[in-house]
C-alpha cells in the first residue's frame, strides 16, 4: 500500500510541476509585454543577418522539423531542389526541465500582407503560429549565411542561417495578438537539413521526393518598446 501511495503522490507531484508550467508558460507567451519579462540573450550575428537597430527579441524557439526536397530538372540531369510546399517544424521552450511546444512553422497564404510583402503576394509563405493563442506571422527570407561560416551558425553541412522579415500578420481567432508585432525573425544555430548527396542526378529521378530531419533556434524581433 505504501509503495502504491508513493507512486500516487510522485505522479501528482510530476502533474502539478507540468501544470504550473503550463499556466507560467501561457502567461509569458500571451501576456509579456517586452523581452525583459522572457530574458532573452540573442547571439552575435554577422551585420548581414541581423535585424536593424530598434527591434528586440521577445520569443526564442527551438525547433525541430523536416525540410522538404523535391528532385527537379537540370540541365542533362536533375537535382534536389527545396519544397516550399512542406515546411514542417515545431518550436519548443524549456520550463522547468519540461519542452512545451509554442510555435508551429509551416507554409500559408499570407491572408493580411503588410507593406513589405512582395506584389504579387506568393502562393504561400513561411509561417509562424502560436500554439498559445493562434496568432500568426508570414516571413520572408533576407539574406542568409552558410552553415560552419560563424559562431552562431557553426555547424557546417547543415542548411543555412537565415534573416526574415515580417510580411504579414494574423491575429488569432480570440483576438489573440502574440505574433502579430513581429518585424523580423532569425534561424540560427541550424543542424541537418540539407539536401541529400545521392538520390536525384538523373531525369528518371525527376519527381522523387524527401524530408530531411533538421533542428534550429528561431528567434523573434519586436520594434523596441
Amino acid at each position: 500500500m505504501r509503495y502504491i501511495f508513493d507512486q500516487q503522490m510522485t505522479k501528482t507531484v510530476r502533474v502539478s510541476k507540468l501544470f504550473a508550467a503550463a499556466l507560467v508558460l501561457g502567461w509569458a507567451l500571451g501576456t509579456a509585454p517586452h523581452a525583459a519579462a522572457q530574458n532573452i540573450t540573442t547571439p552575435t550575428t554577422p551585420p548581414i543577418i541581423t535585424p536593424p537597430a530598434g527591434n528586440t527579441a521577445f520569443l526564442l524557439g527551438h525547433g525541430v522539423g523536416t525540410q522538404g526536397y523535391v528532385c527537379l530538372p537540370q540541365g542533362t540531369g536533375a537535382s534536389w531542389t527545396v519544397n516550399n510546399a512542406r515546411p514542417e517544424a515545431t518550436l519548443f521552450q524549456t520550463l522547468f526541465g519540461v519542452e512545451f511546444q509554442v510555435i508551429t512553422h509551416f507554409l500559408s497564404p499570407d491572408t493580411n500582407p503588410n507593406q513589405n510583402a512582395p506584389d504579387p503576394v506568393p502562393f504561400g509563405s513561411a509561417t509562424w503560429q502560436s500554439s498559445v493563442d493562434s496568432s500568426k506571422v508570414w516571413a520572408q527570407t533576407l539574406q542568409s549565411i552558410t552553415a560552419g561560416s560563424d559562431p552562431s551558425c557553426p555547424n557546417a553541412g547543415a542548411i543555412g542561417c537565415l534573416l526574415l522579415q515580417s510580411i504579414g500578420s494574423l491575429q488569432g481567432p480570440a483576438g489573440g495578438k502574440f505574433m502579430t508585432k513581429t518585424t523580423f525573425i532569425q534561424r540560427l544555430n541550424t543542424g541537418g537539413g540539407s539536401a541529400p548527396a545521392d538520390g536525384c542526378s538523373i531525369s528518371s529521378d525527376v519527381g522523387k521526393q524527401t524530408l530531411v530531419p533538421y533542428t534550429a533556434d528561431y528567434y523573434f524581433f519586436r520594434a523596441s518598446e
